[in-house]
């Protein structure tokens, strides 16, 4: 059997906590910020966590379940 490889996006966009969450970061802040508002700007470069929603794929693709 072949061992488990990570996806190399997800090793690139998440990591983990010391309490075991992940952590992501907020999208729309790269390009095109001449419209959107100060505080929306400055609210998009804290970083956030993966809903629960999404956490079952994420930890796939990081190979941790």
């Amino acid at each position: 059997m072949p061992k488990m490889k990570t996806k190399s996006s997800a090793k690139k966009r998440f990591t983990i906590t010391g309490s075991g969450k992940i952590k992501r970061k907020h999208a729309f802040k790269s390009h095109i910020l001449t419209k959107k508002s100060t505080k929306r700007k400055r609210n998009l470069t804290h970083a956030g966590l993966v809903n629960k929603a999404d956490l079952s794929n994420v930890k796939l693709q990081l190979c941790m379940k």
